[in-house]
């Protein structure tokens, strides 16, 4: 890439509206998954009684199974919609200002 296009492209003020959008995202997914993650390890330090507690009579799995499969599972759900708008709606925009900035 020219240094022209680069420069171009930098003082673009669709790319620079791009990139705040973008990253703004990522926090965002980034904050859900920290949450996620965090607040099940909070639970597990301050309320193991909780976790502990059997999910019925005669069962042997505790409440915190289920939860910890469902930290897993939200993961695993928040990456796959990142990284579904990242291949999709975030490089079709980046194609667009590339494409505008090499005319």
């Amino acid at each position: 890439m020219s240094q022209q296009i680069s420069n171009n492209i930098a003082s673009d003020p669709k790319f620079l509206k791009f990139v705040a959008k973008r990253n703004t995202y990522s926090i965002i997914m980034t904050i859900l998954g920290a949450v996620a993650y965090y607040g099940f390890i909070l639970l597990v330090a301050y309320n193991p009684a909780f976790l502990a507690q059997k999910l019925g009579a005669g069962m042997t799995a505790s409440v915190g199974v289920p939860i910890g499969v469902g930290v897993i599972v939200f993961t695993i759900i928040i990456t796959w919609i990142f990284v579904r708008r990242s291949n999709t709606e975030f490089d079709e925009e980046a194609a667009a200002i590339l494409k505008e900035a090499s005319k």
